[in-house]
């Protein structure tokens, strides 16, 4: 579930369909702001319980952090839509590549986001267009799984009478007419072109690339060695610009990001900056990943305002987080959580 601004709940459907797509466009940044201290502890025991969860709702989404990896996305994915406006044949592409949890699916979100928002500025009367697809590779795909996801996308699914071709060119003409000019597809990693299942997939990618009028931008991990070989890869690499994801050093970017999250949380007993000593620790926690860090942040908020909570992101409470595997598995011996 998700708390929209007015602080009621609404379904959270998936991005890879229209309408989830375009949820996720028109959803606000969270905000939240907290009652007196005094008001908040006068509070009834239910109504305080009901401003809690509205609070817990909004750590779990809190913020979404322009890093400088979701700066290059954007502009050079933006640069390419200008490049790609006026030609008619093999079309220019972005695959981002990198490490799992380094960004790359909240950077390729953020640039539909993005670009589907000055679209919709540039034609506020026009609700036929469909400026942005975003969608994942399916895995142990094939061209029809593949074809399926774009109709899906699209709320036009195929029927079981159709074949590949049929949804194919069926899809193409839906994207033309709704002038859709680019494409997101996640999770590219799952197109194996060392498999033949891969090679009709990347062709029928191919296809689609070469007859809609659009950018595609793939993200996906590691894809470099996936995406590359043969006569295919040959062909990708020949119209693709590779960008890396890794996870951030620590730097006064690292920095930012800590002062940011600090900034955005809603507890009563949290100093202002008060992250910002524990920058190195969050590093050695997280590998400099993004991702572990947005979850440790928010999961240490809402461990921080439950009953008996210090209403403040301690060291003591972000120790008792744990993360996911890889990054407990990276930390730093200084990053190592407290023995339980």
């Amino acid at each position: 579930m998700v708390v929209n601004p007015s602080g009621v709940d609404v379904a959270r459907l998936p991005a890879t369909t229209l309408a989830g797509w375009r949820q996720y466009v028109d959803l606000d940044a969270p905000t939240f702001d907290l009652l007196p201290r005094a008001q908040y502890d006068a509070l009834p025991e239910d109504a305080r319980l009901a401003y809690d969860e509205h609070r817990s709702h909004y750590h779990s989404r809190m913020v979404v952090v322009e890093t400088s990896t979701v700066r290059q996305v954007t502009r050079q994915a933006r640069l390419l839509l200008h490049v790609n406006k006026q030609e008619t044949g093999a079309r220019r592409g972005l695959i981002v590549s990198g490490q799992a949890a380094t960004g790359k699916t909240t950077s390729l979100m953020e640039l539909g986001k993005t670009h589907e928002a000055m679209v919709r500025r540039r034609y506020p009367d026009d609700a036929s267009r469909i400026p942005v697809v975003y969608l994942s590779a399916p895995p142990k795909g094939s061209a029809k799984k593949l074809a399926t996801e774009f109709a899906n996308f699209l709320g036009h699914p195929a029927s079981g009478r159709e074949n590949v071709v049929d949804i194919a060119n069926r899809v193409c003409r839906l994207l033309i007419d709704a002038r859709t000019d680019l494409v997101l597809v996640d999770e590219i990693h799952n197109l194996n072109l060392a498999t033949s299942a891969g090679e009709e997939m990347s062709d029928h990618l191919k296809y689609f690339a070469d007859h809609i009028p659009a950018t595609f931008v793939y993200a996906g991990i590691d894809v470099e060695a996936l995406l590359f070989n043969g006569i295919r890869g040959r062909q990708i690499a020949g119209r693709y610009t590779t960008l890396r994801t890794a996870p951030f050093p620590r730097s006064d970017e690292w920095k930012g990001l800590v002062a940011i999250f600090d900034e955005s949380l809603r507890l009563y007993d949290h100093a202002a900056g008060s992250l910002l000593p524990l920058s190195d620790y969050l590093h050695d926690r997280t590998g400099g990943s993004i991702s572990s860090l947005s979850h440790l942040l928010r999961a240490a908020a809402i461990l921080a305002m439950l009953p008996g909570g210090p209403e403040a992101v301690t060291r003591d409470v972000l120790d008792d987080v744990i993360l996911d595997h890889a990054a407990e598995t990276v930390a730093s011996p200084r990053g190592k959580r407290h023995a339980v």
